[in-house]
């Protein structure tokens, strides 16, 4: 009788079951993992006053770090809602940010998904900015695309040259066009409002955009132009991070988030 009563017991639990209720999940299964928190609201040590299009309407935010941030808690900052992080690796042709390797790699044990950016320097041409770059990131398929960040610098003590805008545009090209190559990911652009203006880049397509705006949402400052990242602030309050920290968000929902990771990081 017993044997019979144990036999039942197991038909009735394979009733209940599924082979999808007994078989581990998959990680396309589950979304675990590209967002840390949804829609979080960190706090800011000098707050803009949005009247509209508020950040902390976009589901998934990160941040931006370099030398300036020295050593961050990544475990602590993934858990209060950064979801992805932008690494400052170089700068010019011959400067190489001290802390690139620790952020990169740690960024990477805490499941935070990367990307490294190399600062523009004017004074340098742009094809040895982008074999110093290259000689400096490691190929990681599983890093977001790099990234090239166009500013003006009027406070550099070696070179403040302001190029026109022809040759800006050109100088970037060359740049991006050699990083893909090697890569393999079309790169990110980062600029800012008056850079973005003074060089016409509303004409430069076929890149996404990491705009900065700080003081408005971005269809206030850049118009139609498209984006995929905005940095909303330089004076955030990130746990895990010391002092003001840069925060951005993704351009899009949870979902839209996951396929651009799912495109992009591999």
């Amino acid at each position: 009788m017993r044997r019979l009563a144990a036999l039942f017991m197991l038909t009735l639990l394979g009733a209940c079951s599924t082979v999808d209720d007994l078989s581990p999940l998959s990680p396309s299964s589950s979304s675990s993992g590209t967002v840390a928190v949804r829609a979080p609201r960190f706090g800011d040590s000098k707050p803009h006053e949005w009247d509209s299009g508020a950040p902390w309407n976009y589901a998934v935010h990160g941040t931006d770090v370099s030398k300036y941030q020295t050593s961050v808690d990544w475990p602590a900052a993934r858990a209060s809602g950064i979801s992805f992080a932008f690494i400052k690796a170089t700068e010019g042709g011959d400067r190489f940010d001290e802390y690139f390797n620790e952020h990169w790699a740690r960024t990477k044990a805490a499941g935070v998904p990367r990307a490294a950016y190399h600062f523009f320097y004017f004074c340098t041409p742009a094809a040895v900015q982008a074999r110093w770059f290259i000689q400096n990131v490691p190929v990681d398929r599983s890093s977001m695309p790099p990234v090239l960040d166009m500013e003006w610098n009027p406070k550099s003590p070696t070179c403040r040259l302001r190029p026109d805008a022809a040759t800006v545009r050109a100088e970037m090209a060359t740049f991006l066009e050699i990083v893909e190559r090697h890569y393999g990911k079309k790169p990110i652009i980062y600029t800012s409002v008056d850079f973005f203006d003074d060089n016409e880049l509303s004409t430069f397509r076929g890149y996404p955009y990491w705009l900065r705006s700080v003081a408005g949402h971005p269809r206030e400052k850049y118009g139609s132009h498209p984006f995929t990242f905005w940095q909303y602030t330089g004076t955030g309050i990130v746990p895990g991070m010391t002092g003001k920290s840069d925060i951005n968000v993704f351009n899009g929902s949870e979902a839209a988030w996951n396929k651009w990771l799912r495109q992009n990081t591999r």
